[in-house]
């Protein structure tokens, strides 16, 4: 039976018990959050709230046993559940070939290139690849809003260009901002509304009945979670958006990033609790890298050498992407594959060319191993990454392809990388953060750098870095040859090095402009505090809304 069968009217919106305070005025704040869409998002925090707290308190509780000396395994009380015979619900139509999938920005003109890049799958983003101004986020629902309802187009006021979706678009999926943060433009009982509920909330509100009916969504991403009873919390929205909006259960779907190292060692436990709506798991790499690093901060032997040095093919990594396709293929879902972050390098064809080749080997990796999907940033690696998957993976997916491989210790998921702490990734590490955090603080959330599209995630791999390095006291190899025991005091002086060296590069006046000397702040607080921040996004956007 088709979805626009079982559909049923919706209940019934009444105002909230509790009164919701919007600290931003404007038509396109109005537009967005009318007074039922600011009911259906209050009545989200009122029911939720409180058990989201709980389970944040949680994480605390958890990483404290880590730093204690305890580390992540398989749960004992959950063994049942791994060692069960069961699937999921069947994967929708919409959602059976992901071979290749683009993800950006919330950015109108980016989504409609995004749409027409030739990707089976767009993940428009809220979360890393935003900078969550206010304005970005309610500009973000506006434009995927539009795009549910058939009327997604942008003129460029500079040249005139138009810019309009093509027949042949790739299908939507949402990722909402992770359960850590928070929205604070907008007051349920006095205190900022869950991001996640505000933007969950106002695409799956404003669209989706309409998604639904077309038998295209709604569809999403979840970040960042850590723990099953934090699934289950998603898959209980889920439910109660369904019920309140009229929307058939088990409509909506997830796919769920297993990019914290306490989820890797749950995912059959995680699918589980989502089992109604989990349509796959995605290798969420460079996330999965920073949590491994912030997990595991307090135990020296687990520290990680220069971020190019920290591979798919290797250690915990190679351990964390087979285990995601076993686990996923048994379940009767997706598995998919991590970013390609490269970006096309105009001017110098030889460098381009490698840059190029890393991906196809990279996808090369990810099909063989059994991933039936794969990321990339930019609209130029679509057709390398389809080459390799149409070459190798000539079905929609390979769930049911039989595959003979080990079974994966946990000793395997915490192996850490071999390699060398080398003066060159320490100064990498640096530059980078600073650059992108105070693009981030300007209001970019994706950012070419250094040929490569960096996010949120990156720069906290960088500081993260940075941090374990100082705390264990790394040995740093110097270009001149020698070494060089890590501590605050160098690492302020290279900080110190770095906006000289941008301050040469683009004056004073750019300088203060970019907002160079908070990102600066911002790293060295979270890189160089004695205890590890647990997210450098938490600092920075208190400093974004002030800026906003």
């Amino acid at each position: 039976m088709s979805a626009t069968a079982q559909s049923r009217e919706p209940a019934t919106l009444s105002a909230p018990a509790t009164k919701a305070i919007v600290l931003r005025e404007g038509a396109d704040v109005d537009a967005v959050l009318t007074a039922e869409a600011l009911a259906f998002i209050t009545e989200l925090q009122d029911t939720f709230g409180a058990r989201l707290h709980g389970l944040l308190l949680d994480r605390a509780r958890r990483q404290a046993t880590y730093d204690a000396g305890a580390k992540p395994d398989f749960l004992d009380a959950t063994a049942t559940v791994r060692n069960s015979d069961w699937t999921a619900a069947p994967v929708p139509d919409a959602l059976q070939d992901r071979r290749v999938e683009i993800t950006g920005p919330v950015d109108r003109k980016m989504i409609i290139n995004a749409l027409n890049s030739g990707a089976r799958v767009f993940m428009a983003d809220f979360e890393d690849a935003s900078a969550p101004t206010f304005g970005n986020m309610i500009q973000g629902q506006i434009n995927l809003r539009d795009q549910a309802h058939g009327r997604l187009d942008w003129t460029d006021p500079k040249t005139g260009k138009a810019y309009r979706v093509g027949e042949q678009q790739a299908l939507l999926i949402v990722r909402p901002r992770g359960l850590h943060m928070i929205e604070r433009h907008v007051l349920v009982g006095g205190a900022p509304i869950a991001a996640s509920f505000f933007d969950f909330g106002l695409h799956v509100f404003h669209n989706g009945r309409t998604l639904a009916a077309s038998g295209k969504g709604p569809f999403y991403y979840l970040p960042k979670i850590e723990h099953h009873e934090e699934a289950k919390l998603w898959n209980d929205i889920f439910v109660h958006a369904q019920d309140r909006l009229g929307i058939p259960q088990g409509t909506i779907k997830a796919t769920v990033l297993i990019e914290t190292l306490p989820a890797a060692f749950q995912m059959d436990e995680i699918i589980w609790a989502l089992r109604e709506h989990i349509a796959g798991l995605n290798c969420g790499r460079w996330d999965y890298i920073f949590s491994y690093i912030k997990t595991l901060r307090a135990h020296r032997d687990h520290m990680l050498p220069d971020r190019e040095q920290v591979t798919m093919d290797r250690a915990f990594l190679s351990a964390y992407s087979q285990r995601l396709v076993q686990v996923c293929h048994r379940r009767g879902i997706h598995a998919m594959g991590g970013m390609a972050a490269q970006i096309p390098i105009k001017n110098d064809h030889e460098a381009n060319a490698a840059a190029f080749a890393k991906v196809r080997a990279d996808k090369l990796r990810e099909v063989t191993a059994g991933h039936d999907g794969t990321w990339v940033a930019h609209p130029d690696l679509v057709p390398v990454a389809m080459e390799v998957f149409d070459a190798e993976m000539p079905l929609a997916h390979q769930i049911r392809k039989p595959r003979q491989s080990p079974r994966v210790s946990r000793e395997a998921m915490l192996a850490p990388h071999a390699g060398a702490v080398t003066e060159r990734g320490l100064r990498t590490n640096i530059s980078v953060a600073i650059e992108y955090i105070a693009a981030w603080l300007c209001g970019r959330g994706a950012v070419p750098i250094r040929n490569l599209m960096e996010d949120a995630a990156t720069a906290e791999i960088a500081r993260a870095q940075v941090w374990q390095w100082i705390h264990h006291k790394a040995e740093v190899q110097l270009e001149d040859g020698g070494t060089r025991v890590m501590d605050r005091a160098w690492f302020r002086s290279l900080l110190q090095e770095e906006i000289l060296g941008i301050i040469d590069r683009i004056g004073v006046a750019g300088f203060h402009r970019g907002h160079y000397a908070s990102a600066a702040r911002i790293f060295e607080e979270t890189a160089g505090a004695k205890d590890l921040p647990e997210f450098l996004t938490g600092p920075a956007y208190d400093l974004l809304c002030a800026l906003d």
